[in-house]
């Protein structure tokens, strides 16, 4: 059997030969029936009919000035199908609206206009207020208060200045956070360096609630609804994509009720059994944009390490062609005596202290102390990811073929197609 990973833009072929003992986990999405609608059709009906909220039209009568949060580079959102919708009703409840979008980087660089125009078109870069947070700059924040973790809430001043505050995104499942979108626009998205520090603390990424597809208990996510609800994040319009990043369903209204029920939709889709735990694990970042990076593809790991049993191989297909994408990540991997001895320095750490890409290098040295990782990587950064303890390889058909040298011919195989979107369960 031969299947096509996402790889870049690419794609990469990985050959299973029939006399191995393998499984594919994959999201459902592709089966989901098809409604015969267009992705615009999609979101307009979706923002036709808001959840637990009046429509965007109503709410912006009256209000001067709007700001919506856009996500940045690093996600994969079908902006040009959802920002010139939103940009409609809210000029039709007041043609005189002062709206600004305001792209979250969260923690991430700044988003190029190349990147922009990618993302929106050149009509709506050329025309329309665009501002790039950026959550180092500290005259740029308000305080709202403490959170719920007492971790201070302090957000870009543009979002604290709106008078309708609402966002776009998209929902897949989340490594820490349970599932993306929604809440998320906030905090991380428009929130400061020290706000989103803590709200990443060691003992919450540590929290066993702290994991993909889990909302409940999770405390990363109550932070993150509580700086919604701080923010007066008023509404969303979220949607879920296939695996060619195309919009397969849209939500639209209140920014917690909306984005509840579309993660109750996804997860009918992206809930995964395996047969038995593996002793390799295949998986990838989603190919690009989200695999432009090591501290990205950290992401797509965590569902190889759900399906992988003690001392497993994980295969991760990465491209990585921006390198490690942290220098604290890196840094810290690079210079560690051991993922355990890393480990047990961040668990020591108190929440005002958190260091910028900890709770990056604290999943990634979690997975490392229990599983030996493959990197199939653009050559250009190979020696580096070595420097930080990960074995790597050319090609996923090499790194099959030592991995099953060392864990025998006979060795059961899990192949995640797409690691980003799917929630492995009942191992």
């Amino acid at each position: 059997m031969d299947i096509k990973l996402p790889f870049s833009r690419e794609g990469m072929m990985l050959h299973l030969d029939d006399n191995l003992d393998y499984e594919i986990l994959e999201s459902s999405i592709e089966s989901m029936p098809k409604t015969g609608k267009t992705e615009d059709e999609m979101v307009l009906e979706a923002m036709e009919h808001p959840i637990g909220s009046p429509r965007l039209s109503e709410l912006s009568r009256g209000k001067q000035k709007v700001v919506i949060i856009c996500s940045d580079h690093t996600r994969p959102v079908p902006s040009k199908h959802i920002i010139p919708f939103m940009l409609k009703e809210i000029r039709e409840g007041n043609p005189q609206a002062d709206i600004t979008l305001l792209i979250a980087t969260g923690f991430h660089r700044a988003t190029t206009r190349e990147e922009l125009v990618g993302k929106f078109g050149e009509e709506i870069v050329d025309q329309e207020k665009i501002v790039i947070h950026d959550s180092q700059n500290m005259d740029d924040m308000v305080n709202l208060g403490v959170l719920p973790s007492g971790a201070p809430l302090l957000i870009n001043k543009i979002a604290v200045q709106a008078d309708l505050l609402v966002s776009e995104g998209f929902i897949e499942t989340h490594f820490f956070a349970g599932f993306s979108g929604g809440r998320k626009s906030v905090l991380p998205g428009v929130s400061s360096a020290v706000t989103v520090l803590g709200n990443h603390c060691s003992a919450f990424i540590d929290s066993p609630y702290s994991r993909t597809g889990i909302l409940e208990n999770n405390p990363i996510h109550r932070d993150m609804v509580a700086a919604s609800k701080m923010a007066n994040q008023k509404y969303i319009v979220n949607v879920i994509i296939d695996a060619d990043k195309n919009i397969v369903h849209a939500v639209a209204g209140d920014a917690l009720e909306a984005h509840a029920a579309g993660c109750r939709f996804l997860q009918q889709y992206c809930q995964v059994i395996p047969k038995k735990s593996a002793d390799i694990a295949i998986s990838t970042n989603g190919g690009y944009p989200l695999d432009q990076n090591m501290y990205q593809s950290v992401k797509g790991m965590t569902a190889a390490e759900a399906v992988s049993k003690e001392n497993g191989v994980i295969i991760m297909v990465s491209n990585c062609g921006d390198g490690h994408g942290g220098e604290g990540f890196y840094q810290a991997l690079k210079n560690c005596e051991s993922p355990t001895s890393l480990m047990e320095e961040i668990l020591k750490v108190p929440q005002d202290e958190t260091k910028p890409d900890q709770w990056e290098y604290q999943i990634q040295s979690r997975i490392l102390i229990h599983h030996k990782v493959i990197y199939v990587m653009c050559e250009q950064y190979r020696a580096m990811a070595e420097e930080m303890g990960f074995e790597t390889a050319s090609d996923v058909n090499e790194a099959l073929a030592r991995a099953l040298k060392e864990k025998g011919k006979d060795a059961h195989i899990a192949v995640i197609p797409d690691g980003v979107s799917v929630m492995v369960k009942g191992i």
